[in-house]
């Protein structure tokens, strides 16, 4: 029988919990060393209200359920117990009797900081003392990550971004890892990655999105001190660290959190609401306080323990919608009768209030895919209160265009100017992310038409309307040097590829446009606002060539931005410009070491006593093939 434990819960958590306002039940539930009598063991916590008895079972009791029984704490549905003389490593899991029929279960533990490798399912008493190293970058993180700074984030999957074939083909460790990818962060220009979840999941293949371990990095990289040794190493080098994280559905594996006590605890009981049909995964149920304390709490846990710089909330719609991806009659409405899920609504909410209040410098965004409104909007005017949102229109409208011929993209203007009608409507992140290059669609490069020439002119052409337009970057691994074939999660990136000049020249190109986005506040200082862009030509279709300016809070802080979507190179181009004088030309997209055919402006243009487009003065421009040009007014 495990000892009658020294409670680490007060009545006070206990009422919290139950109320759904626990923000930090990692401290309190799951497997935590102390010292209890004189001995040192463990204190196992769980919450469990259904169950007839709990034990913790594992390889220190040969897995007997009767050695180790829980207590409950009184009406609050969670068991507890202390384990002395059990230490860091220990394998464990609870037995679950439950109250209903014959249901018995050995569960994982729902809080625990540490997991035995997949295909094994069992937890591991673990601790998570670490010394932080990187103060420098905690205190100045506010100041960097404000929407009036640069944010491009480089998207990976760390299990198959660089492998050891030498090795049987195993992916890095999360600490082999930290250097070569700050280095590569660095070269590349990128001010944060964001890893695909890191969370522990026990079907690789679901590329963590199907989580188990809501408290626990993945084991399959090793121990959660190595990979706080990876954020850390990253903040070192002034490279911030986004975490994907899946409050929205998670796998039916038995060991999961799937009819936990023998009833659907963390579930809708109902398969209208509590089962997705898409992704065979159980929905969390909103409307039970313990499920949102528990949710809560692992957002607060990431941001807390694992120091990570933001939460990129994955499939929001999903979330928002009663009715996402079922037929009429398979959905149940809301007590008004509408489709909107009122629960998850007010969950959302509450996540942003509560992280912000408690870290003020860190990033939420939703991964939204809908019209929904005010998403990235402060929760008191009515908003969800997420910083930014993933502009998935964008990502759809751009690459269906950029995957047109030239001869035709005349006739589908629309679909590359239509983004300036809603652009400010919410603060926006531009992904050309992992969606874009898996279940047949293809890698980046293959989308793109015409001969080799042309596939990487468009791809260059792609990267900078990409950094011209206003919101924040994302792009996904492997996009940055062409990768041929698209990703596929159990296979290195081809990094082969980069020995060869055109591949070479994507990654140059791509360092450039970073270093020019975070040195040019007209590129970044008002992404969120309208005063920031301002058409030049948006209705050249038959020549599908495109002009804007990008300003910064400064008059002379403005970019002229110019776009040939077409082989053919445009000369005796005119465009007006606000400022007089000699306009530099800072990138074009076809320059001979980025691979290009050299077509341009010889370094710059002189302005003309010539009103255009709105403007005081114009320039004449050359239009490179399939290229892009930047412009700024020299000092």
């Amino acid at each position: 029988m495990a000892e009658q434990a020294i409670s680490l819960l007060s009545n006070d958590d206990i009422y919290l919990f139950n109320e759904g306002s626990a923000l930090r039940l990692y401290e309190k539930l799951g497997a935590h060393r102390m010292t209890q009598g004189g001995k040192v063991g463990v204190h196992f916590g769980v919450w469990a209200p259904d169950a007839e008895s709990v034990s913790v079972v594992g390889d220190f009791n040969r897995w007997d359920k009767d050695t180790n029984l829980l207590q409950p704490r009184a009406s609050s549905g969670i068991w507890e117990g202390f384990v002395p003389d059990l230490g860091l490593g220990a394998v464990y899991k609870y037995h679950i009797v439950s109250r209903h029929g014959s249901y018995q279960v050995d569960k994982a533990d729902p809080y625990a900081f540490y997991a035995e490798q997949p295909p094994r399912t069992a937890s591991v008493v673990w601790d998570l003392d670490y010394d932080w190293r990187d103060a420098g970058w905690m205190a100045s993180r506010q100041r960097l990550q404000s929407l009036a700074k640069p944010v491009s984030i480089y998207e990976m999957h760390i299990g198959s971004w660089q492998r050891k074939p030498e090795e049987g083909n195993r992916p890095l460790t999360y600490r082999e890892l930290a250097q070569p990818l700050a280095e590569y962060l660095r070269f590349l220009g990128f001010t944060h990655v964001e890893f695909l979840p890191v969370m522990e999941h026990p079907f690789f293949g679901s590329w963590g999105y199907q989580t188990t371990g809501y408290f626990a990095p993945t084991s399959r990289y090793g121990t959660p001190q190595d990979f706080m040794y990876l954020i850390d190493y990253l903040h070192q080098q002034g490279i911030g660290v986004i975490l994907d994280w899946v409050p929205s559905h998670f796998p039916t594996d038995e060991h999961g959190l799937g009819y936990f006590d023998g009833t659907h605890l963390y579930e809708h009981s109902y398969p209208q609401k509590g089962f997705h049909p898409d992704w065979g995964s159980w929905i969390f149920n909103y409307g039970r306080n313990e499920v949102r304390s528990f949710l809560l709490s692992s957002a607060f846990f990431w941001l807390d323990r694992y120091h990570a710089d933001g939460i990129r909330v994955d499939a929001v719609a999903s979330m928002l919608y009663l009715d996402y991806s079922r037929k009429q009659g398979e959905w149940m409405p809301n007590q008004y009768g509408g489709r909107e899920n009122l629960e998850a609504i007010d969950f959302l909410r509450r996540l942003n209030i509560d992280v912000h209040r408690e870290f003020p410098d860190i990033l939420t965004m939703a991964e939204e895919s809908t019209a929904w409104p005010m998403v990235s909007r402060p929760t008191y005017v009515g908003g969800l209160g997420f910083d930014l949102k993933w502009d998935m229109g964008w990502m759809h409208d751009t690459l269906g265009y950029f995957s047109r011929d030239s001869v035709h993209r005349r006739y589908h203007h629309n679909e590359i100017t239509f983004r300036a009608l809603y652009a400010f409507n919410e603060n926006f992140v531009l992904p050309l992310s992992h969606d874009e290059v898996v279940h047949g669609k293809g890698s980046l490069i293959g989308k793109m038409p015409g001969d080799d020439w042309q596939k990487f002119a468009n791809l260059r052409l792609l990267f900078a309307y990409m950094y011209a337009q206003p919101g924040k970057k994302l792009l996904f691994m492997g996009g940055e040097f062409g990768q041929s074939d698209e990703w596929h999660h159990d296979e290195s990136l081809a990094w082969h590829l980069t020995q060869y000049e055109r591949h070479a020249g994507l990654q140059r190109i791509l360092s450039d446009l970073n270093r020019l986005y975070r040195e040019t506040p007209g590129l970044y200082e008002q992404d969120c606002d309208w005063a920031g862009f301002q058409w030049l030509e948006a209705n050249d279709s038959e020549g599908s060539t495109l002009a804007f300016l990008r300003r910064g809070q400064e008059e002379d802080s403005v970019v002229l931005a110019a776009f040939n979507l077409t082989p053919v190179p445009r000369y005796n181009y005119r465009a007006g410009v606000p400022l007089a004088g000699r306009w530099r030309e800072v990138l074009n997209s076809d320059a001979e070491g980025y691979g290009g055919s050299g077509v341009g402006n010889y370094g710059g243009v002189e302005t003309a006593p010539i009103p255009y487009q709105g403007q005081r003065w114009s320039v004449m421009l050359t239009l490179p093939p399939l290229g892009a040009v930047f412009l700024r007014p020299e000092k």
